[in-house]
């Protein structure tokens, strides 16, 4: 199986790693501008697929994974905030509140084309400017929707985590991932065969 990851963020990388699963990387170069009037949810599951199509298209024998992520504060979508001033505006716009993020999966190749969408909130605890200065600079967390790594010191912002695959807030959902490939014919817990010729799970 060739499996492609349609995506060149050292985070999904990392995630899809946990996964021992061979499988090499490739940009789709697609444009993530938000139709008019999109809402969050349909928006990463158009990504998500538009992603995977794109790179489904130049290598059509392939097994490819698309993935993206979207999150929104009071109905507002925040992106990556890039640059430190943006990432204490997104902090203090989120303090106190409910960040709700919507990560889809697309996994696409021949005969194949399925795409899940998982949802999870993050409460955030009322954040002082000197905490939100203090993470920031500890953290650099100015390539992530949220301005925030879970997965690292940014547990210390929240009140709680809610949802289903904590994978989805770094941004691949692998239980989703797992399941849908799966389905697929391609589990990635699969019998492999043993030195004696014999199946046994691996």
């Amino acid at each position: 199986m060739d499996l492609i990851l349609a995506s060149t963020s050292p985070y999904r990388q990392r995630l899809l790693e946990r996964l021992q699963i061979p499988f090499r990387c490739e940009s789709p170069n697609t444009d993530e501008t938000p139709l008019p009037g999109e809402a969050p949810a349909p928006l990463a599951a158009r990504l998500a697929q538009a992603k995977a199509a794109a790179v489904a298209a130049r290598h059509p024998e392939a097994l490819v994974i698309g993935s993206d992520q979207v999150a929104s504060l009071e109905g507002a979508l925040l992106g990556k905030p890039g640059s430190h001033l943006q990432a204490v505006a997104q902090l203090e716009a989120c303090s106190g509140k409910t960040l709700h993020f919507y990560t889809a999966v697309c996994l696409l190749g021949p005969g194949i084309d399925k795409t899940h969408t998982e949802p999870f909130t993050v409460d955030f605890r009322a954040l002082e400017r000197e905490e939100i200065e203090n993470y920031l600079r500890k953290d650099t967390p100015y390539d992530c929707a949220g301005s925030f790594k879970w997965e690292s010191l940014g547990v210390a912002l929240f009140e709680r985590l809610t949802g289903n695959d904590p994978t989805s807030l770094e941004g691949l959902p692998l239980i989703a991932l797992c399941r849908l490939l799966a389905e697929s014919g391609h589990p990635v817990l699969s019998k492999t065969p043993s030195s004696s010729g014999s199946n046994s799970e691996s």
